[in-house]
């Protein structure tokens, strides 16, 4: 929020004092908290540091001894700098000894070598400052606003990082106190040049505080919690005047033309500004607050695995910033054979498959919704069985019904092992996830399917999207498979997966709607059923009228009806298979 001494020797009133630097260059970039005039050789009793000291020095002592201690206690008590203006005690410049002493100290020495009012120097001075202050101030107001703003609006955690990120114009990372990526911002520098070995390089961040600065690093740090328990680090970068690589030790300047108008000193190292602070603050104060909201809802680690397989489903995010985010939490996606998996329970009404209510009795879930909860402990048994089964991926729900896993294997030959080694452990953990008995009216038990095995992220939205529709297809199919995959979901699945197309909406109209229509003017007839029970058994009459519990004279009518309602003769084998895939089709169109 300060101008820096360099700033001040470029104002007119000081230049106008044909000012020269003596001594003390490496300080020129300190703030200037103040502008004091003092013509007493004592008068380093009365600041407190940052100030700029103007004198004349017709005050000063006459003796090298006291010249020495006057600049000794200047720099003592941390002033910026020391301005002499020649004429009245030092003619032709500033005594030797009192150079020497303040190169010594580091304290910029500065000769004004024409005459000039104080009073200039002193109003342009504490105007920037002044200025600045308020330009802080408004900063300030700007960043409690609009956090106040995401936390009414609970906003999610990306926009939350965005949102410190622009205001601060530095990188922000939020991780785990496992040092693992949550979210992040690399604020318009290089992401994956950031996140870069980060575990091992956040680990050598350790600032003293639950919010400070650590110069040696270059982050600025504070702990994310809320009711005692802290679950994160929020960390700011911010260009300090140390190299800001991962690892990095030489010093260097500020990039980009950037200037340090805004730093501040603290026993002789650089800290941000006072802004920086509260903004990490109040967005780490953002976030807690919007987990203890989300408190019934998915763990952070979670949404990020959902986001992530969301991205690659729907292509909303480059695939290369989905493999750095997933690589910052510990999981390698590149150079992996990579393979979709959906899991999802048969039936739609969380009544077919036991009671939703929480086993582990949150008070935080008492009022969920049951698909909710039931979805959420799905969730929670993929991840327990990935982990019992050894394997490594991304797992998350990808809809209201399904959780998704993108399994990373080390090649393709171990796909089919890992596949059963999953499945036998989810099995394990959830004893319900077998099908129902084939006489069963009711479906019940999980469907776990597989896409095709992929070697690339590109990819792999095409594993996980054939997954899912195999999942899909599969829901009806009562055999105990262990896991569903493209061939044996058959033409039934085709036409489950076609079955929002206009296409095949409209052949199932020609074909079906002129009989949809009688049995809508006649309910208590339904020849649909009796058309279906006679393709079902392969155009045997005789067991086609026992399936239909009719006798085979009505049914034989019934038959004849069919055929003048759709204009078809029920003995070609041609017309049967249209029709036949017709009901498959209008099957497919009503499920949900």
């Amino acid at each position: 929020m300060f101008p820096t001494v360099r700033q001040v020797l470029a104002l007119d009133p000081v230049r106008r004092g044909a000012p020269r630097l003596v001594a003390g260059e490496a300080g020129l970039d300190r703030p200037v908290r103040w502008v004091h005039v003092a013509e007493v050789p004592d008068i380093a009793t009365l600041l407190g540091g940052g100030e700029l000291v103007l004198t004349t020095g017709i005050g000063l002592p006459a003796d090298d001894a006291g010249l020495r201690a006057f600049i000794a206690d200047l720099a003592g008590v941390g002033v910026s700098g020391l301005v002499v203006e020649l004429g009245r005690r030092y003619l032709t410049g500033v005594p030797k000894v009192m150079a020497a002493a303040a190169g010594r100290h580091g304290l910029p020495l500065v000769e004004l070598r024409r005459a000039t009012p104080f009073v200039r120097i002193t109003e342009a001075v504490h105007a920037l400052i002044v200025d600045a202050q308020l330009t802080e101030l408004r900063a300030t107001e700007e960043i409690h606003q609009r956090f106040t703003e995401l936390s009414v609006e609970g906003a999610e955690p990306d926009e939350v990082i965005r949102q410190a990120a622009e205001l601060s114009g530095c990188p922000v990372v939020l991780e785990n106190l496992s040092r693992q990526v949550l979210a992040y911002d690399p604020a318009r520098e290089n992401a994956a040049l950031l996140l870069d070995g980060w575990e091992q390089h956040s680990r050598r961040i350790r600032p003293a505080g639950r919010t400070a600065y650590d110069p040696d690093s270059g982050w600025l740090v504070t702990m994310v919690g809320a009711r005692g328990e802290d679950w994160g680090r929020l960390l700011l970068r911010w260009p300090g005047g140390v190299d800001l690589s991962p690892g990095g030790t030489d010093p260097s300047g500020p990039g980009d033309g950037e200037s340090n108008d805004a730093d501040d000193v603290v026993g002789g190292l650089a800290v941000p500004p006072t802004r920086l602070t509260i903004l990490v603050e109040r967005a780490a104060s953002t976030l807690a607050l919007g987990r203890l909201i989300r408190r019934d809802a998915e763990g952070w680690e979670r949404q990020i695995h959902r986001t992530l397989l969301t991205a690659l489903l729907d292509r909303t995010r480059p695939v290369d910033e989905v493999a750095l985010r997933a690589r910052a939490l510990g999981l390698t996606l590149d150079r992996r054979h990579l393979v979709g998996v959906v899991v999802r329970h048969r039936g739609e009404d969380p009544a077919d498959n036991g009671p939703a209510a929480d086993p582990g009795g949150d008070p935080g879930l008492a009022g969920a919704e049951p698909g909710a909860t039931r979805l959420r402990d799905l969730a929670e048994t993929v991840g327990q069985a990935l982990r019992e089964a050894k394997l490594t991926g991304l797992t998350s729900a990808v809809d209201d019904q399904a959780v998704g896993v993108l399994l990373a294997l080390a090649d393709a030959a171990g796909e089919e092992r890992a596949l059963t080694a999953f499945a036998a452990a989810l099995r394990r953990t959830r004893p319900d996830s077998r099908p129902p008995d084939p006489a069963s009216r009711r479906p019940g038990g999980l469907i776990i399917a597989a896409g095709s095995g992929v070697g690339s992220l590109r990819e792999a939205g095409r594993s996980l999207i054939e997954a899912r529709q195999v999942a899909e297809a599969a829901r009806r199919d009562r055999r105990d498979l262990p896991i569903f995959r493209l061939p044996h979901v058959g033409l039934a699945g085709l036409l489950h997966l076609l079955r929002d197309e206009p296409r095949l909406q409209t052949f199932v109209e020609r074909e079906l709607g002129a009989l949809l229509a009688y049995d809508a003017r006649h309910p208590r007839e339904q020849l649909l059923g009796t058309l279906r029970a006679y393709l079902e058994q392969g155009r045997n009459k005789s067991a086609a009228a026992s399936a239909a519990h009719l006798s085979r004279p009505a049914f034989y009518e019934r038959l004849a009806r069919i055929g003048r309602i759709l204009d078809v003769d029920l003995d070609s084998v041609d017309a049967c298979l249209s029709l036949h895939v017709a009901l498959l089709a209008l099957d497919a169109i009503r499920t949900p």
